[in-house]
């Protein structure tokens, strides 16, 4: 009887070490499932269970070797019966673990597929960026090409502005030479020669006013343009 007492103890507590490593392996096969990885953490899970699953078969080694020492036959056939099925869980167990891993490893692949798409578009909204800077950049020389286009039409147009009264202030200079040499109309001719001379000045006040007014609004333009932060 001090034997079988003796006996009672380890027995139970292998049976209840057995089935806290079959929770124990549970537990850690439903975490492997939920791992969102990386890699590196999938491996530390499938460690620890593969612990799980020594401590566990040596513990069923204990309860087999328990049962085989059994004095009573039906004692020793229900302990074989009671191993045999511990042996089947984990069976069951060690399939779920592969089937965990294997859900896991595709989940992991295709979270990494998205990301690198994610890259990918990425890079393709920057390529678009920068070829929209590109085009901004095309329009605005155009645009100052436009300008200085325009810019040398109307110096042109200033130019030919100017060679005009250069040519009405000889045409005047000639005609002033001929009245010199008319005696009768001296007075006369030199009182129109102060007209035009005057309106000369007047006309070329003007010009320059109208350049001077024509360059302020161009650079206007230019600054508002190039640097329309200042």
């Amino acid at each position: 009887l001090a034997m079988a007492a003796g006996g009672a103890v380890p027995l139970r507590v292998c049976n209840q070490e057995i089935v806290r490593f079959d929770l124990e392996i549970k537990a850690a096969v439903q975490d492997i499932r939920d791992c969102p990885g990386p890699l590196s953490a999938l491996t530390e899970l499938n460690a620890a269970v593969k612990e799980k699953f020594q401590q566990l078969r040596s513990r069923l080694q204990e309860l087999e070797q328990m049962a085989k020492e059994q004095d009573k036959e039906s004692e020793k056939q229900a302990l074989l019966m009671e191993v045999e099925n511990h042996k089947k869980q984990m069976l069951s167990n060690q399939a779920a673990w592969r089937k965990a891993n294997l859900a896991c490893k595709i989940a992991i692949d295709n979270s990494e597929k998205d990301q690198l798409l994610q890259g990918r578009d990425t890079l393709r909204q920057r390529k678009t960026t920068k070829e929209s800077l590109a085009e901004s950049a095309s329009n605005i020389t155009e645009s100052l090409m436009g300008i200085s286009r325009m810019m040398s039409q109307q110096v042109q147009q200033s130019e030919e502005t100017v060679q005009t009264l250069a040519n009405s202030s000889r045409t005047i200079l000639e005609a002033n030479e001929e009245f010199k040499s008319m005696s009768g109309t001296i007075q006369l001719g030199r009182k129109l020669i102060t007209k035009y001379n005057r309106r000369e000045l007047t006309d070329k006040l003007l010009i320059f006013l109208a350049l001077a007014l024509f360059l302020a609004t161009v650079l206007y333009i230019l600054k508002k343009r190039l640097f329309p932060f200042l």
